[in-house]
């Protein structure tokens, strides 16, 4: 065989094109996933083709008044937990949940989805690298299919030693990210400035750390399981729970906005939860308008995240400083549509219940009733996280 001086240098570009082909393969079969829009494949069954997202205008009048917007975001360092986990399957649902979230919470519809996805290196077909990189792809139409989004361009890159790992012997070491496109409507949308004092805010249930917080997973697990915790047969369970992936909350969102039949729920906030969220993302929310926010029955946090929180010694308001606590978002709705939201929620077999209300206080703040060790009154000032 002829010689390869690139692939000598770390970059198998043989191996490169025929992943992509892959990956081309497991974009087309997300294409009718969305009905508001057409995609146009100019690949003429080549890789290197491009898709073009066309709005279905005459089959969808109101489309016409549509705007378009862009969330990007990734899986951070929860890769490093996936591969120690071997869930490579589940992993497209951090990296889609981080980006569909950020649409839906400003009450947009996912529409369709672009990833980067940089390894270090792919492997030789066959080879366990290989193979678990060709399951994210099979995970990441798994999870378009979950969200009705269709899958359009990517890139994947082999970057040799720019990707790495807390495991030098990882048997993948990559970086996951991408993009959203949304589409929004200005009768749908969910700004947050129309929230008063009485309404109820539900919590959504989330099993597992979603994308947040990881790098303190980790070193909660080097404290207790030591410096290669991933070698430690001790750690399996709580790596496999660490790795739990994202629920994917977009799709049900969408549906009780009313982007899909004639009933709308309409939200007056959506929270897409990460570190901190609680003080900043909601509080930010509510200070302008001089309200506050009392959540006293959250959901429990995950049993892995408290016992990370044990072992790090945190106590209950760093925990919620850095970690959502059990609910990866929060929404505000009238009192007359909590039942209405719930069944909705029921029916697409997500975990949801009322936790708090929204109150006016002559010092505003987010007052939460923790759900971890101490169950304590934590208090968190406007202005600060």
């Amino acid at each position: 065989m002829e010689r390869d001086p690139y692939a000598d240098a770390g970059v198998d570009v043989r191996e490169g094109e025929s992943f992509s082909a892959f990956a081309s393969r497991v974009r087309r079969t997300t294409f009718r996933n969305c009905p508001y829009i057409f995609v146009l494949d100019l690949s003429g069954q080549d890789f290197r083709g491009r898709d073009l997202v066309f709005l279905r205008h005459q089959e969808y009048p109101f489309l016409r008044t549509c705007a378009l917007g862009v969330a990007a975001d990734g899986a951070g360092t929860k890769t490093i937990l996936v591969d120690a986990a071997q869930t490579w399957q589940q992993a497209a649902f951090d990296v889609m949940a981080m980006c569909g979230g950020d649409v839906t919470r400003d009450g947009g519809l996912p529409v369709a989805f672009s990833n980067v996805l940089d390894v270090s290196n792919l492997g030789k077909e066959g080879d366990a690298t290989n193979r678990a990189f060709r399951q994210t792809l099979l995970g990441l139409g798994a999870a378009a299919a979950l969200e009705g989004v269709v899958l359009i361009g990517g890139e994947t890159a082999e970057l040799g030693v720019c990707v790495g790992s807390e495991n030098p012997g990882a048997t993948t070491k990559f970086n996951w990210s991408g993009f959203m496109l949304g589409l929004y409507r200005q009768e749908k949308m969910t700004l947050g400035n129309t929230v008063h004092e009485g309404q109820i805010i539900l919590a959504l249930k989330e099993n597992g750390f979603r994308s947040n917080g990881i790098s303190l997973v980790r070193q909660a697990f080097r404290t207790v399981f030591g410096e290669h915790w991933w070698e430690n047969p001790a750690t399996g369970e709580a790596i496999q729970e660490a790795a739990t992936p994202s629920v994917l909350y977009d799709k049900m969102l969408a549906e009780a906005n009313g982007w899909f039949g004639p009933t709308r729920i309409p939200a007056e906030l959506i929270v897409h939860l990460t570190g901190g969220s609680f003080g900043t993302k909601l509080g930010s929310k509510l200070r302008p308008l001089g309200l506050s926010a009392r959540l006293n029955d959250l959901f429990e946090p995950p049993p892995i995240m408290q016992q990370c929180a044990d072992w790090l010694g945190l106590d209950d308001e760093e925990a919620y400083r850095v970690w959502h606590g059990g609910q990866g978002a929060l929404v505000v709705l009238h009192e007359s549509d909590v039942e209405r939201f719930l069944a909705v929620t029921k029916v697409h077999g997500v975990g949801a219940k009322v936790c708090g209300k929204i109150t006016k206080e002559d010092n505003p703040a987010i007052t939460i009733t923790s759900k971890f060790r101490s169950g304590k009154e934590i208090r968190y000032e406007h202005g600060g996280s």
